[in-house]
């Protein structure tokens, strides 16, 4: 696991980010970098207490902007997996293990889906079955949860597929950027904890997410 690094986004997540490290940590991985977007809080200090490499945005730039600022710092320490959290506490640390182990042979990435999912939020349930559907038809790959955060790929397959995305469509064209370089992808059930009604996309992040999807598969 010297070679694995996890990343996790973070903004204004001071009353869980310590906690996930610390549980990522006792999970077994000590390559942890926090990606702070411009915080206002005490994320960042406490991320760096908990024991993560903290890199930081002056500004607040979106969780794609985030999480390609944290694969790049990775990638400058030599890693050769990237295991992507969230800094909220909804994915459980000790799962990663479960990820990581379909990161095997020819695969190139893994996603996730949530086991649970009539516990998530309807808007949010909705907007996955239509961007699943979205990416089947103009990318060919079956992903069952395409908002879903917690996911793996190579050093490799991440340099393919490294995204423009600086808001929450990031997920979206993780998965657009993959079907399009041809990638071989896998995917593996999760829990996911949900510690408000809804937290982070709107209604108008999904339909953006769907425009972007068609605008991808029109222009690259």
């Amino acid at each position: 696991m010297a070679n694995t690094y996890i990343i996790i986004a973070a903004y204004n997540e001071q009353a869980h980010i310590a906690d996930v490290v610390r549980r990522t940590k006792a999970a077994g991985y000590s390559n942890i970098i926090v990606a702070d977007d411009g915080s206002t809080d005490k994320t960042a200090p406490e991320a760096r207490r908990a024991g993560a490499i903290v890199v930081r945005h002056a500004l607040n730039l979106g969780k794609g902007a985030a999480l390609k600022t944290g694969a790049d710092a990775a990638l400058t320490y030599g890693a050769e997996k990237l295991v992507f959290i969230d800094g909220d506490g909804q994915h459980r640390p000790e799962e990663i293990k479960s990820v990581l182990r379909a990161l095997k042979g020819k695969t190139d990435i893994v996603f996730t889906y949530r086991k649970e999912v009539k516990k998530a939020p309807l808007i949010r349930r909705i907007g996955g079955l239509a961007t699943s559907a979205l990416i089947r038809v103009f990318y060919n790959l079956h992903v069952r949860d395409a908002l879903c955060g917690m996911r793996a790929m190579t050093a490799d397959a991440y340099t393919k597929i490294r995204w423009t995305s600086t808001d929450y469509t990031v997920e979206s064209e993780m998965i657009a950027n993959a079907g399009m370089k041809f990638l071989k992808a896998d995917e593996v059930p999760i829990s996911t904890i949900y510690h408000d009604t809804y937290k982070g996309m709107t209604i108008f992040d999904g339909m953006k997410i769907l425009m972007r999807l068609v605008w991808w598969r029109m222009t690259r």
